[in-house]
């Protein structure tokens, strides 16, 4: 092997790193699996000043969607825009011939409202009364389409 530099990547180049790395992985197992499109999407919610109130990262992959990131801004969190986040999310899957979603959260609130929209656990992952965090938990969460 020849000379190689490992490095951490500076905050200006670090999304744009994360990203070609992603990309390059997607490509290498698409050559290797069967694979449903591969879409990335954004929804936003904004108000009538273009505020930004909420929104939703997602992917798809192996006909599966993932929810990487769901935000509410606080102020209209219990309004429903959450759920409607996330359903559009889930219709945009179905469109793209995805037949279950899964997410993972470290929040508990966030855990039971998932849980109330047909979420299911596959995995936890939780931390002992002796680690850093004591009691810390990140519920893995898939629901069928």
């Amino acid at each position: 092997m020849t000379y190689v530099d490992i490095s951490f990547a500076n905050e200006a180049d670090k999304a744009a790193i994360a990203d070609a790395i992603e990309d390059r992985l997607l490509q290498s197992l698409a050559k290797e699996n069967t694979q449903s499109l591969n879409e990335d999407f954004v929804l936003k919610a904004t108000d009538e000043n273009a505020r930004l109130l909420g929104g939703l990262r997602a992917s798809t992959s192996y006909h599966w969607l993932l929810i990487k990131t769901l935000w509410v801004e606080e102020s209209v969190r219990g309004s429903g825009l959450g759920s409607r986040l996330v359903e559009l999310a889930e219709i945009e899957a179905r469109r793209l011939g995805c037949h279950g979603a899964w997410l993972d959260t470290s929040n508990e609130a966030a855990h039971k409202f998932y849980l109330d929209l047909g979420y299911n656990d596959f995995g936890v992952l939780a931390n002992r009364p002796d680690q850093a965090l004591p009691g810390h938990r990140r519920w893995f969460m898939q629901k069928h389409l």
